[in-house]
C-alpha cells in the first residue's frame, strides 16, 4: 500500500461488532498478543468494548475497502489514577493495513485530550513485543512491571505498563 493512502477512522457503531469481534477472537485464538484469552460473543464484545461502565471511546479504522481492520477503545476503571484512562488496540491478524494503528491513536488521543483526561494507560503482556513496541512508538513511556502475573494456563507472565501523557496536563 502506498504511504500517502489516508486511513478512515470513526466511532464504532453497532454493526461494526460481529467483524470486531471475529478477529479479536482470532487474536485470542493465536494468542499471546491480547490479555484477553476468553473468546468474546458478539453481545459479550458490546458490552465491554462499547457500552461498559467505563467506556470512553472506541473508535475503527477502515480498508481500502471500506471494512474494520483495526480498532482502539478506552475504558476507566477502578485500578487507575485519577483523571487516567487505559487504552486497548487491536489489528486483524490478517491483512494488516499499515498506519492504521497510528492513525487510531490520532483519533484517540484527541478524544482523550478534549474529555479532559491526565495519561492514557496502556498493560502489555510481556511476550507481545509488537505491541510493546506499537506503544513505544505511539510515545508511552514504561512506568511500572507486574511480575508474574498468571495467565489462564498458570503460566507467570509480567505485564508491562506504559503511561501517555496528554497535552499541557504533561506537567503533573
Amino acid at each position: 500500500m502506498a504511504d500517502n493512502v489516508v486511513i478512515q477512522v470513526r466511532p464504532a457503531r453497532a454493526a461494526d461488532v460481529p467483524a470486531l469481534c471475529a478477529f479479536l477472537n482470532e487474536i485470542i485464538r493465536i494468542g499471546g498478543t491480547t490479555a484477553h484469552e476468553v473468546p468474546f460473543t458478539d453481545e459479550s464484545f458490546a458490552a465491554h468494548f462499547l457500552t461498559s461502565p467505563g467506556f470512553v471511546s472506541c473508535y475503527v479504522a477502515e480498508d481500502a475497502d471500506g471494512r474494520p481492520c483495526a480498532f482502539q477503545g478506552l475504558e476507566r476503571w477502578d485500578g487507575l489514577p485519577d483523571g487516567w484512562v487505559d487504552i486497548g488496540t487491536f489489528a486483524r491478524p490478517h491483512a494488516k493495513v499499515r498506519g492504521a494503528g497510528t492513525a487510531l491513536f490520532t483519533a484517540t488521543k484527541a478524544h482523550a485530550h478534549a474529555a479532559g483526561f491526565l495519561a492514557i494507560n496502556a498493560t502489555i503482556r510481556a511476550d507481545n513485543t509488537s505491541g510493546l513496541a506499537y506503544y513505544g512508538k505511539m510515545g508511552f513511556v514504561d512506568y511500572k512491571v507486574d511480575k508474574a502475573v498468571p495467565l489462564r494456563d498458570g503460566r507467570p507472565m509480567d505485564r508491562i505498563s506504559k503511561r501517555y501523557l496528554l497535552g499541557e496536563r504533561e506537567r503533573l
